[in-house]
């Protein structure tokens, strides 16, 4: 308790378990901005780093402590109660408690204990006397065997309702030592059966036998059973917990952006529109009559003349009558002419308005859709990314994050592309780009080591079933700092290899966007490590970032690792009000929908960065998983939203 006392003393976050982020300390040869810190008021890097010194050595040995006071603390609790704190009407205690224990269940034995979950595998021996039902209950890849006995079973309706693959199950039962050379060191006894959920065999899908990944697309909502999809699910919510833990304890705000949007943060196009007016016209498709978008332009000239000519005939008819004011018909001949025009006008105007309407929906003069009896009266989009909000919160409360889903209506069936999927996005003031380099490459290596310390089971799983590789490469990532490399070098790399015979099938030259044989070529074989490459040309990157020096490129950096390529897309965002207007001009966009964009500009700029990380990629890279859509519980592509 005095090391937590001391802990919480010295550092902001109690939470840490783990070494603190590597900082690179290499430099990085992109333009430098000049300071904007007098010279007088820098500190020196030098004394900086011998004050800082010995007080990191101390909350590194603090953590340490902390981390081992924490780890027995669980430990400790688990045996106090190992009911699941909201499962304790069925008194059910997770696999994971107990399997999952330092010293494997052992402390346990004796204990009656209830577990609750899914058959992997039943099978019946002694002669039909008990059999050995494998029971998993998702918090854990383990399953645990279960020994079940003739008589317990046939409480319920017998052995055979119990091993079907696919079958739930509430067992209570003696947790009990297995013998000497068994897999696991415990197993459960059970006897009593308090649930069944029976499960037809002959129509279950999910055969104990391997599956291919497009059958299981086909049963999304039984996938998560399968070893494969259940590990991957555990690993993504650890990858999302660490995510929010690494923020947090680097002093992030977690903020919620919009999921619609009326801008296009990337200028590519490619957006799913959000819009109420489609469901106006099936409307109109099944009133009685639908003949307003037959009305014709020759149509709406008749009437239009047909209402001048009335309006003659009224000038007439009151000059008549105004000849002769005491002549009665000629003043009731006037109200009805006058109501006559009226009429006239009237059906002109609304045959004008109806011949706007082209497929069920009003246009403008120029032909384009009116927005204004939509739900937002103007354009609105899912959005493709949360980091324009995402600023507007870094220029006011300094480092913000964002963690959400965001949707792309790109026609790619590759295994690289999904229609909706998942972004990581950090924004930070008073950030140049090798702040922002360093802040992505912590995270990267925090999330590695996060895996590697806490889903061991599932990577093991990963490694033997998936790609042998995921374990070594996790753990080279973690422990090794990422090689800087400009995006002019790169070039003059890949130049070079083509050189020597190596073949890619996109060529290579100075502006092409690399490619992922690129990027991987770069980290897998000439770098052997992550690679961040800097300073792009601006005619590949967006519009908002930061313009350098030299006019041609901009302060923008990728960082690529093995398996995937690029990882990481970030920048130091453009702050010159006139610069960033001039790019969106020259990009062809509307300025319109970047006004309160641009206006972070105007007040109060500040220098600032940010990049983004698609959480699926980040998955593929930690699983070496090949397709995308396994690594998303509900993958979204061209022709594909079920369930």
């Amino acid at each position: 308790y005095e090391v937590c006392a001391a802990v919480q003393k010295q550092t902001p976050f109690i939470g840490a378990q783990y070494p603190a982020p590597l900082q690179t300390k290499e430099p990085v040869s992109a333009s430098p901005a000049p300071p904007l810190v007098p010279p007088a008021i820098q500190m020196s890097s030098s004394t900086q780093s011998q004050g800082n010194a010995e007080l990191s050595s101390e909350v590194e040995a603090l953590r340490k402590q902390l981390a081992s006071l924490q780890s027995t603390l669980q430990q400790k609790e688990a045996q106090l109660n190992t009911v699941w704190p909201y499962s304790k009407s069925y008194g059910r205690t997770s696999i994971n408690t107990i399997i999952g224990a330092s010293d494997a269940g052992k402390s346990m034995i004796g204990k009656t204990l209830r577990v609750g979950g899914w058959i992997k595998t039943g099978r019946e021996a002694g002669a039909g006397a008990f059999a050995f039902l494998e029971v998993n209950d998702g918090s854990c890849f383990e399953s645990i065997q279960v020994m079940m006995s003739k008589e317990v079973a046939d409480q319920v309706g017998g052995l055979k309702l119990l091993t079907p693959t696919g079958t739930s199950v509430l067992v209570e039962g003696e947790l009990t030592p297995t013998p000497e050379g068994t897999k696991q060191a415990v197993e459960l006894k059970a006897t009593r059966v308090l649930h069944v959920g029976e499960c037809e065999a002959s129509t279950y899908p999910i055969a104990k036998k391997k599956t291919s990944y497009e059958f299981l697309r086909e049963k999304m909502h039984l996938r998560p059973r399968t070893n494969t999809i259940g590990a991957v699910a555990r690993i993504r919510n650890a990858l999302a917990y660490a995510t929010h833990r690494f923020f947090q304890e680097n002093g992030f705000l977690y903020v919620h952006t919009p999921i619609i949007t009326a801008s296009d943060c990337e200028g590519a196009g490619e957006m799913f529109q959000v819009t109420t007016l489609l469901g106006k016209v099936d409307e109109e498709a099944e009133a009685p009559s639908s003949a307003g978008s037959q009305v014709t332009p020759e149509k709406v000239e008749s009437l239009k003349a047909a209402a001048a000519a009335q309006g003659e005939k009224v000038k007439s008819v009151k000059a008549a009558a105004a000849a002769d004011k005491a002549n009665q018909e000629l003043a009731a001949a006037v109200k009805a002419e006058v109501a006559a025009l009226m009429k006239a006008k009237e059906e002109a105007a609304k045959a004008e308005e109806m011949s706007s309407v082209v497929g069920g929906l009003k246009r403008l003069p120029d032909g384009k859709v009116d927005y204004k009896e939509d739900f937002f009266g103007r354009p609105a989009y899912l959005t493709v990314s949360g980091q324009l909000q995402g600023e507007y919160y870094a220029c006011a409360l300094s480092n913000v994050y964002t963690f959400g889903p965001t949707f792309r209506a790109e026609q790619s069936y590759t295994s690289r592309h999904l229609a909706e999927f998942w972004m990581i996005e950090p924004e930070i003031a008073f950030c140049d780009l090798e702040d922002d380099m360093v802040c992505a490459e912590d995270y990267v290596r925090f999330c590695c080591r996060f895996l590697l310390d806490n889903c061991r089971s599932d990577l093991e799983f990963i490694a033997k079933m998936v790609d042998k590789t995921a374990i070594d490469r996790l753990e080279q990532v973690a422990s090794s700092s990422f090689k800087r490399c400009s995006y002019t070098e790169a070039i003059e790399l890949l130049e070079k290899a083509v050189a020597g015979g190596k073949k890619f099938e996109h060529a290579v030259s100075w502006g092409i966007d690399l490619a992922t044989e690129h990027e991987r070529f770069l980290t897998e074989e000439l770098f052997k490590q992550p690679v961040i490459v800097y300073d792009y040309p601006k005619e590949i990157k967006a519009f908002y970032m930061k313009l350098n020096e030299d006019g041609k490129t901009v302060a923008a950096m990728d960082v690529l690792v093995p398996k995937v390529g690029e990882l990481i897309g970030g920048s130091q965002r453009e702050d010159r009000y006139d610069t960033l207007k001039a790019r969106i001009e020259a990009t062809g966009m509307d300025a319109g929908p970047y006004e309160q964009y641009l206006d972070i500009r105007k007040y109060g700029s500040v220098p600032h960065s940010g990049f983004g990380l698609g959480f699926e990629r980040l998955l593929l890279f930690a699983t070496g998983l090949e397709n995308i859509r396994e690594v998303i519980p509900f993958p979204r592509w061209p022709g594909n939203a079920a369930c």
